[in-house]
């Protein structure tokens, strides 16, 4: 008589918690910057641009872990709403480089502690030595994927 292996019951699969953690960080950040209009991933190509003015596409999906695609998407948006503009690089006039504008400038200021709010919302439940022990094992897993797809291809997400 063969024996089946037991299938793993939602609760005991790593993939069901992140995701929910995901779910619960997007809705945490949409209650808090609802008045700036502004998604997480808007928020991440903005911040991350700020912080290396004139990179390229391709550095940003990378920097902040998103398909090019779906960054392009990110970065029309954005410029529709003149907060990021794409400039061609002099070296290679086929390289389109990101900056800020005044106005994204302005409101990645102000969204700021919107944003920070959010952080500490997420993370309430946990004591500041779990806070500290969560993200140094955040950071370990997201380094050890960061070669791999972030999305699977054809996903159909939506994340503007």
């Amino acid at each position: 008589m063969k024996h089946r292996n037991r299938e793993p019951h939602l609760d005991e699969l790593p993939g069901h918690y992140i995701r929910r953690l995901q779910q619960m960080a997007v809705a945490v950040f949409a209650e808090e910057t609802v008045a700036f209009g502004i998604t997480p991933v808007q928020y991440a190509a903005m911040q991350a641009v700020h912080d290396q003015p004139q990179m390229d596409q391709r550095s940003l999906s990378r920097n902040i872990g998103f398909d090019t695609s779906t960054i392009g998407g990110v970065i029309d948006r954005l410029e529709k709403r003149g907060l990021m503009q794409r400039n061609a690089s002099e070296e290679d006039r086929r390289v389109r480089l990101l900056t800020l504008t005044g106005e994204g400038e302005a409101l990645l200021n102000e969204v700021q502690p919107a944003m920070l709010r959010a952080q500490v919302r997420m993370l309430a439940p946990l004591s500041e030595t779990d806070r500290r022990r969560f993200m140094k094992m955040l950071k370990i897993l997201v380094g050890d994927v960061e070669d791999r797809p972030v999305a699977p291809p054809d996903s159909g997400e939506d994340v503007r």
